[in-house]
C-alpha cells in the first residue's frame, strides 16, 4: 500500500514540477503529508524517486527545489582537427589478440593463456607478501629492484657457453611491461623516419610499436626456419637498417623456432653490418618439446638487445619485463625509460621476483609444459578432422599458437565475421604483416578458455570456411 501511495504521490508531484518554475521550492515534508494524508516515510520515498529522477534536489537545511534543467548542446572539438593535424601513425582500431570476449563463445584468437594455466597460488601469496614489505612505500631505482635485476641476468647468464662473458645486473633494465620496452628501443636506438628490419609475419605489437614511434619498417620474409640470412643480409645493405627485430624461440604468431646454425648466421649478418638484434623472447616460460634458446646467451659484444617479459606466464596484472642490453644502448634506453615513466612499481616488481624464486615456479613450468601440449595436440587434432582446408605447416614446439594456412581465395575478413556470428572468434592473420599478407592465414590460439570445445570450434570453423570457399 504504501508503494503505491508513494508512486501516486510521486505521480502528482510530476505533474506539478512540469508547470513549475526551475528552482521553485517544494511545499515541506510536513506540508505533503497532510495534503497527500500519507505518512512523512511514504512522501520521502516518493521524493527519493523524484531525486533519482534527476527533476528535484534537496538542499539540506533550506528545503526541496525544482531542478533547473539545461539544454545538453552537441560538443564541437572540431578545433582540435587543426590543433592535432595528421597523426604520426595510422590510428588502428584494437586488435584481435586483445578483445575480451563474453563467456558463451569460443576463444581461439586471445594473446593472453587462461587463467587456469597461470600460478595463481603463487600470485596471490607473492602479492600478499609484497603489500606487506618495503616495496609497499618506497620508490624503486630507475632501473629497477637490483634484486630483480640480478634474477634477470643470471637466468640469461646460466644459458651462457663457456668463452662468452655473461650479463650483469647493471646490464638488467626493468620495465612495466615489454609493450613498453619495444617502443623505447625504437625510440632511442632506431630513431623516428630511420628503417627497422622485422621478420614477416611478426608480432603485431611491434609493428603497432614501430609506427607510434615513426620508425620505418622494412619487412624480411621468414618461415618455420626462420629469416634466410642472404636476404637478411640484402635488407641491411639497401636499407642502410641498424636493427632487425625478431622472435628466434617460439615466435608469434608462427611459433617457428630456429636452429641453432640459424641464430649464428643472422649474428654473423647482424655483425657485419654493425647493427643491433632486438631479441624478443616472449615466450620463455612456454616451451613444450624444446627450451627456449636465446640468441643472447651467445653475444657478449652489445648487439643483441635481449627482451624478456614475464607478464604472460606469472599474470597479466602484473606487467614487469626487462630488457638486457650492454653498452651505451643500456644508457639510452635507460634515459628514455626515465623520461616516459621514471621507474617501475616496486609492488609489482616485488610480486614478480617473488613468484619467479619461489620452488613452486618450476613445479609450476613444469605442470604448464604438460598442459599446453595437450591443449596444442587437442586443436589439431579438431582442425585435422573438422577443418582439413586448414594447413598447419609447422607444429610449434612452444609457444601458445597455431599458425594456419587457408586455401587460396579465402575471404579472411568475411571468415572471421562468419565464425563470430556463429560463436566462434579467430584472429585474421593480416594482423600479423607488417605489409601485404603472403597469403590467407588465421592465427589459432590453444592457451585460451575452454579446450573442451575446440573440437566444436574447429566444426564450426570449417563450415564456414566450405561457406566462404563455396
Amino acid at each position: 500500500m504504501n508503494n503505491d501511495s508513494s508512486s501516486r504521490i510521486a505521480a502528482r508531484l510530476r505533474a506539478w514540477i512540469a508547470g513549475a518554475a526551475p528552482g521553485a521550492r517544494l511545499p515541506s515534508t510536513r506540508s505533503l503529508v497532510a495534503e497527500y494524508q500519507a505518512s512523512p516515510v511514504t512522501v520521502q520515498k516518493a521524493l527519493q524517486v523524484l531525486t533519482r529522477e534527476g527533476v528535484i534536489e534537496s538542499r539540506p537545511g533550506v528545503g526541496t527545489f525544482v531542478r533547473a534543467v539545461r539544454t545538453a548542446r552537441p560538443a564541437d572539438y572540431g578545433w582540435q582537427t587543426a590543433a592535432l593535424r595528421s597523426p604520426l601513425a595510422p590510428l588502428r582500431p584494437a586488435f584481435t589478440a586483445m578483445r575480451t570476449a563474453p563467456n558463451d563463445v569460443i576463444a581461439f584468437h586471445s594473446g593472453y593463456p587462461d587463467r587456469e594455466l597461470l600460478p595463481e597460488r603463487l600470485v596471490r601469496a607473492a602479492l600478499t607478501r609484497a603489500a606487506r614489505g618495503e616495496a609497499a612505500l618506497s620508490r624503486p631505482p630507475a632501473a629497477g629492484l637490483p634484486e630483480l635485476q640480478s634474477w634477470f641476468a643470471h637466468e640469461l647468464g646460466s644459458s651462457t657457453p663457456a668463452g662468452i662473458t655473461p650479463p650483469t645486473p647493471s646490464d638488467v633494465v626493468v620495465l612495466p611491461g615489454s609493450q613498453s620496452g619495444l617502443s623505447s628501443i625504437f625510440r632511442a636506438l632506431v630513431g623516428y623516419g630511420q628503417p627497422l628490419l622485422v621478420e614477416s609475419p611478426t608480432y603485431w605489437g611491434a609493428v603497432q610499436a614501430a609506427a607510434q614511434a615513426g620508425v620505418r619498417v622494412v619487412p624480411v620474409p621468414s618461415g618455420p626456419d626462420g629469416p634466410d640470412p642472404e636476404e637478411l643480409s640484402r635488407a641491411f645493405e639497401e636499407t642502410g637498417a641498424r636493427m632487425f627485430y625478431a622472435q628466434p624461440n617460439y615466435a608469434n604468431p608462427t611459433g617457428a623456432q630456429w636452429q641453432a646454425r640459424r641464430g649464428e648466421q643472422v649474428l654473423d649478418v647482424v655483425r657485419a653490418n654493425g647493427a643491433f638484434l632486438l631479441e624478443d623472447d616472449w615466450a620463455h616460460d612456454f616451451g613444450i618439446t624444446t627450451a627456449s634458446e636465446p640468441l643472447a646467451a651467445r653475444d657478449d659484444s652489445g648487439h643483441v638487445v635481449y627482451l624478456r617479459s614475464l607478464t604472460k606466464s606469472v599474470s597479466p596484472a602484473i606487467r614487469v619485463a626487462a630488457i638486457i642490453a650492454r653498452g651505451p644502448a643500456r644508457d639510452r634506453i635507460l634515459a628514455d625509460r626515465g623520461a616516459e615513466s621514471m621507474y617501475v612499481s616496486g609492488l609489482l616488481q616485488a610480486a614478480a621476483l617473488d613468484v619467479v624464486t619461489q620452488p613452486g615456479w618450476q613445479t609450476h613450468l613444469r605442470s604448464l609444459r604438460h598442459q599446453l601440449q595437450s591443449r596444442r595436440d587437442l586443436l589439431l587434432t579438431s582442425l585435422m578432422q573438422h577443418t582439413p582446408q586448414a594447413h598447419i605447416e609447422h607444429v610449434p614446439k612452444g609457444g601458445l599458437n597455431l599458425w594456419a594456412r587457408l586455401p587460396d581465395g579465402t575471404d579472411v575478413d568475411q571468415l572471421t565475421r562468419s565464425c563470430e556470428s556463429a560463436g566462434v572468434i579467430i584472429a585474421p592473420g593480416t594482423e600479423w604483416f607488417p605489409a601485404e599478407p603472403a597469403g590467407p592465414f588465421i592465427r589459432l590460439n590453444y592457451a585460451g578458455p575452454n579446450p573442451g570445445a575446440f573440437p566444436e570450434g574447429t566444426r564450426i570453423l570449417g563450415q564456414a570456411l566450405s561457406g566462404t570457399l563455396g
